[in-house]
């Protein structure tokens, strides 16, 4: 988790999410995953926060940075959302959504302290990975990774992945990236938290710190 002397923008005792988040694609859709360790400076306020929160009902996005601005960013990101959904009469594109996170940071990147992953599923594109990292760029990726912890797992993650994927071989490759950051990262740690998201629908799982996969 970053520290606020890390920012000269972050306010002390501003609640900070310097995690480790990811998100990748695989053979039908994609799967999310994140650390769940906030803290204020050097204190853990929360060890067991969710930093994966729904956009819509296939959408998902990854938080981290200022838990303030990422929670509002989400906020009107989900409301756009649904306005749109239903003007529409369909569901929303994960570019939609993406697209509508990256103004609001680009628009606002001198008060903002957000970088965030936007995942999921529609029938257009079917699974995609858009990263928006500090400043309001966006990125589509066949997987993202972010967060303070993510600097540990660059090399690991690039080794690691392949295209194509089963969603269980994907399943691992997260928890694994996911499980050697908050070992080497301060700022990370707590339990794993896992959204797999395809055509089917969602589902949520999480591994207990107790039995994270540090093996090889």
């Amino acid at each position: 988790m970053e520290m606020p002397g890390d920012y000269p923008g972050l306010k002390p005792n501003e609640i900070s999410t310097g995690t480790t988040i990811m998100a990748c694609m695989y053979d039908g859709g994609v799967i999310m995953g994140a650390d769940s360790r906030t803290s204020t400076g050097t204190y853990v306020a929360n060890r067991v926060s969710d930093k994966i929160t729904a956009l819509h009902d296939y959408i998902y996005a990854c938080r981290s940075g200022s838990a303030a601005d990422t929670q509002a960013i989400s906020d009107y990101v989900r409301y756009f959302l649904s306005s749109h959904s239903a003007e529409v009469g369909r569901l929303p594109t994960v570019k939609t959504a993406a697209n509508l996170a990256r103004r609001i940071c680009y628009n606002n990147k001198d008060n903002l302290l957000a970088g965030m992953i936007i995942a999921g599923w529609d029938p257009v594109h079917g699974g995609s990975v858009y990263e928006i990292p500090l400043g309001g760029t966006i990125m589509k990726q066949q997987f993202a990774i972010g967060g303070s912890g993510s600097t540990y797992i660059y090399g690991h993650v690039d080794a690691a992945y392949k295209e194509g994927m089963t969603k269980e071989e994907a399943k691992i490759f997260v928890r694994k990236a996911i499980a050697h950051a908050m070992a080497r990262d301060g700022s990370s740690g707590g339990v794993i938290r896992i959204v797999t998201i395809d055509k089917d629908g969602v589902e949520r799982e999480y591994i207990p710190g107790n039995e994270l996969p540090y093996g090889p």
